[in-house]
């Protein structure tokens, strides 16, 4: 199955202060502020939606396509990706931007002040997907997730235009687009993933009944948390998978984008609707349980282990049949 990643491709720096942000702060010179932090630690991380998603597939044995775009300060991320088992091949460079970043300083009360540099990301708009189907003999699923709007909407229109199958995953531009941007995002995907407050948002943006929605994807995928995830359509009942318990809790940044990955893995291998999404839930499990969106590993057996727990010995035997 060859699956396109379209997203943000991003670097995180994450600076901790040891002290309060708010006692830098003077209140009657809110007008003119000019504050310097000396921080006690930085964290480079390696993210972005789509760097996140081909990651995690690569966990799992499937080579996919990133499709996104970078600046010249891609190489060492571009080798980390390709190592594990990452084809970068259709990235798009740019000669004049960096590579989108996302700045952060958090202080001893999490509050935190934070930049974020779309840089190169804006490019994307620029990409067009028909030139990465025929290099690679077609694409069976393109994953339009969180990227430049303009790229989302490109991308949309094109896999209904060329009749690719498509999977609508909008994430935080949510927030970004208005209702008919979303309307004309989402319509026609074979699969829309949000979590539960942007399932609320979409219908709340678009004016858009819940019903209306299902009437224009094939499934609603909504992730709950720890409540696990609900998949609906428009002709089928609805299924509610369990999570798989962590035990212990680390940054969940990335969470959902592990959660797609497992799915879209369990697609690439066969493996039905229902045990796509329990792949799904344990990868998510397993990224939630260390800090960074790129630093868990999958080891088969435990992984394997895991699943049986939540979801029983039967099933796991159908999962392990097809790891890598």
């Amino acid at each position: 199955m060859q699956i396109a990643v379209t997203g943000s491709i991003a670097t995180d720096h994450l600076m901790s202060f040891p002290g309060k942000i708010a006692d830098q702060l003077i209140a009657d010179r809110l007008d003119q502020v000019s504050l310097s932090f000396l921080v006690d630690e930085l964290e480079v991380r390696r993210g972005g939606v789509a760097g996140n998603i081909t990651f995690g597939l690569g966990q799992l044995g499937v080579k996919s396509l990133l499709v996104g775009a970078v600046g010249e300060d891609f190489a060492e991320y571009r080798t980390w990706l390709e190592r594990h088992g990452v084809d970068t091949s259709t990235v798009h460079t740019s000669k004049t931007a960096h590579t989108a970043r996302f700045t952060c300083t958090t202080d001893e009360t999490q509050n935190q002040i934070a930049s974020f540099y779309p840089g190169a990301m804006s490019e994307a708009r620029e990409i067009e997907l028909k030139p990465i189907s025929d290099r690679v003999g077609g694409l069976d699923l393109v994953v339009v997730s969180a990227n430049d709007p303009e790229a989302m909407l490109r991308h949309s229109q094109e896999c209904r235009d060329r009749g690719y199958e498509f999977l609508a995953d909008p994430g935080q531009q949510l927030a970004r687009m208005d209702g008919p941007q979303i309307r004309k995002l989402v319509e026609g995907a074979k699969y829309l993933f949000t979590n539960e407050y942007e399932h609320s948002l979409l219908l709340q943006t678009t004016g858009l009944s819940h019903a209306e929605v299902l009437q224009q994807v094939g499934m609603w995928v909504t992730s709950l948390g720890e409540n696990g995830v609900r998949i609906e359509s428009a002709s089928a009942k609805t299924i509610e998978i369990a999570p798989v318990k962590p035990k212990q809790v680390g940054d969940p940044t990335g969470v959902g984008d592990a959660l797609r990955a497992g799915f879209l893995a369990g697609l690439s291998n066969g493996l039905g609707l229902e045990r796509s999404i329990q792949l799904g839930c344990t990868l998510a499990t397993t990224s939630l349980e260390t800090d960074g969106p790129q630093e868990y590993e999958v080891e088969k057996g435990s992984f394997v282990s895991r699943f049986a727990e939540a979801y029983g010995n039967q099933a796991a035997g159908e999962i392990e049949s097809v790891l890598r």
